[in-house]
């Protein structure tokens, strides 16, 4: 099975154009994307641990939909720190983070963790031995690995990510020397594709802001390859993730309405607003709920 989403919701630039500009009583963004996804990333566990309470409430939202999952991104402390943290803090804040998913997991709306880490972060013994650490602190939850750096991807280390029972990302982001490579062996049983966007010129610019780096709007060739890449990681998993996670104005949640079309041949169901906002997805999808007049 293959269930496309987009990374967060949470995002001021998407009001007016993916959700309504004249919300309803009790409008909630989670239940209106679960009527056109089945998965979403949740994105702000990377900056604020996951809180209980949230997490049952997230569940609560889309329990309409059987199919829906979540992907949650794993805390910054575990993924981007320098060692500042004892090892005593850091299990601490394992536990915090386990009991914030926790009501996720019960509902069986958590399909995987996602520990992804930047370009820095090499092929090394020092390396390996903290991504055995955080696959043995949060296991048995399914983790997939986001690792950015060239040195992950050749067939020892892929050797050592599969050992360590982690799933291995697939990334499409803007290309260089030392960035993964568009093709390579898949580890573990999730597939995961991350789509970051190809906006080159602000990606490498010092001082780039995030919603910089991931201004971008694949167009129809690069989608179409995309849903190739995407059908070609499912044949070797039992379940395959595809995450946009070029969200800036939006351009997530109309690529990922486009990939659903690729993948089921079929027009798919969208809000106005996002239509409004990028009219080439006419072609793609059947516009449910009220059009403005104006």
């Amino acid at each position: 099975m293959i269930r496309v989403g987009p990374a967060g919701w949470s995002y001021p630039d998407w009001e007016g154009r993916v959700y309504p500009a004249h919300k309803p009583h009790g409008f909630h963004a989670l239940p209106f994307l679960s009527r056109y996804f089945e998965g979403i990333e949740i994105d702000s566990s990377f900056y604020a641990m996951p809180r209980p309470e949230n997490a049952q409430r997230w569940a609560t939202l889309v329990a309409p939909h059987p199919n829906f999952r979540f992907w949650v991104k794993l805390h910054r402390d575990f993924t981007h720190s320098g060692g500042e943290h004892t090892d005593v803090e850091i299990e601490a804040r394992v536990r915090e983070f386990r009991d914030g998913v926790e009501p996720l997991a019960k509902a069986r709306k958590l399909e995987a963790l996602l520990a992804q880490f930047p370009v820095t972060f090499h092929f090394g013994k020092t390396e390996v031995r903290r991504l055995g650490r955080i696959r043995a602190l949060f296991d048995p939850l399914p983790c997939v690995l986001e690792v950015r750096h060239a040195s992950w991807f050749t067939p020892p280390a892929i050797d050592t990510i599969r050992g360590l029972g982690y799933s291995l990302a697939h990334i499409d982001m803007p290309p260089a020397w030392n960035h993964p490579p568009e093709w390579h062996e898949s580890t573990g049983p999730i597939g995961y594709l991350r789509l970051h966007g190809r906006n080159a010129r602000q990606w490498f610019r010092e001082g780039a802001e995030r919603d910089d780096r991931y201004d971008y709007l694949y167009n129809a060739a690069e989608l179409d390859l995309l849903a190739r890449r995407a059908e070609r990681i499912a044949k070797n998993h039992d379940t395959t993730a595809v995450v946009t996670n070029n969200h800036f104005g939006g351009q997530a949640v109309a690529n990922a309405l486009e990939l659903l079309h690729l993948l089921r041949g079929e027009p798919i169901p969208a809000p106005p607003e996002i239509v409004e906002a990028f009219p080439r997805l006419r072609a793609s999808v059947r516009i449910e709920g009220q059009q403005p007049l104006f």
